[in-house]
């Protein structure tokens, strides 16, 4: 009888921002869909997520995906996390998000590769050449060969799993990185970019090479690292409208601190004006406008304010849950007749 490898995925209890957790499953079934990967149980004692005496915390299969980096028996389930009860667990973030199938999300996901505790690439001492040839660079000089290779086979071993990766390439900095994940319905852009991530780390182990994550590992002339966060609704996409977008970015001001607080940890060090970023005590907006909160392309003006619109405020190491809640709350807020 052939036997299955089902890799459970999960987000533990750590804060400002939780890690990924992971265990395998064995099974005697190919799952074709979710209803064919059991609910499973797990001790949140050790995740942060429950205490010693009363441990028991529940996953609860979400998204599945063939894992061809384990062989074509191996598959990823990512999970939320409940309690015994099956209500959804406070450290769950995903169930907070809006449930609408016609919301589009777009996550761009800037990070480091690293070695030894410096970023590929660069001078075991001192800094490499200033930034300015890096970003799309090609050439060993620019980008390496470790580096490509990884992020290849990461780009390869997502589209093996179906997940929507719309591209990769070299980041501003030497050793900085980007891929992006568009997804439709407003759940699965952030399942589809924690499971990227985790192929990312867990391929990265045969290379002794760790992820960076942090949105300004090195202070100084050097671009930070975002997550810049694409969204639309349909009324966005179809209606849309200058009056529309008027009380929209309106809405979206009022909310600043709540949605730097949702954008992950250490963000000042990130958003200071300079960059590529707008200062983090200020709310701005503009056509083309990559120094600012929220950049509006122009296709959406000459569109008649229809479209989608980027928030440039989230960084690298948000939680994709948290941005995309955030998100449609505040679109939720601003009337749509």
């Amino acid at each position: 009888m052939p036997k299955y490898k089902l890799e459970y995925l999960w987000l533990d209890g750590y804060q400002p921002v939780p890690n990924l957790r992971g265990k395998t499953r064995i099974a005697t079934k190919v799952p074709k869909s979710l209803e064919d990967c059991p609910r499973w149980g797990f001790d949140g004692s050790s995740t942060q997520q429950a205490d010693g005496s009363d441990s028991d915390c529940m996953l609860k299969p979400v998204a599945f995906y063939p894992d061809l980096g384990r062989g074509d028996n191996a598959f990823l389930v990512m999970c939320e996390v409940t309690l015994p009860d099956g209500a959804p667990h406070p450290s769950n973030m995903r169930a907070t998000i809006i449930d609408d199938p016609d919301a589009w999300l777009g996550l761009e996901q800037e990070y480091f590769l690293f070695h030894d505790k410096r970023p590929l690439g660069w001078p075991r001492e001192g800094f490499p050449n200033p930034q300015g040839e890096y970003y799309t660079g090609v050439g060993y000089a620019n980008v390496g060969s470790i580096a490509r290779e990884i992020v290849d086979k990461h780009l390869d071993l997502c589209l093996a799993a179906g997940i929507n990766h719309e591209g990769i390439n070299a980041e501003v900095a030497k050793g900085q990185w980007e891929f992006q994940i568009f997804a439709k319905g407003s759940k699965r852009c952030a399942d589809d970019m924690w499971t990227a991530r985790y192929i990312l780390m867990r391929l990265c182990e045969k290379y002794e090479v760790d992820v960076e994550w942090h949105c300004k590992p090195f202070l100084g002339d050097w671009n930070g690292s975002g997550m810049h966060c694409n969204f639309s609704t349909k009324h966005m996409r179809e209606v849309g409208g200058e009056d529309y977008f008027k009380a929209l970015i309106a809405t979206f001001e009022k909310n600043k601190d709540e949605h730097i607080a949702a954008y992950g940890p250490e963000n000042h060090m990130r958003l200071t004006g300079l960059h590529e970023t707008q200062s983090i005590d200020k709310f701005s907006w503009g056509v083309a406008d990559r120094g600012a909160s929220i950049r509006v392309p122009h296709s959406f003006v000459n569109n008649g304010y229809k479209g989608y619109l980027e928030d440039r405020r989230p960084n690298s190491q948000g939680d994709p849950y948290q941005i995309c809640s955030r998100i449609l709350k505040t679109i939720a807020e601003v009337p749509t007749s």
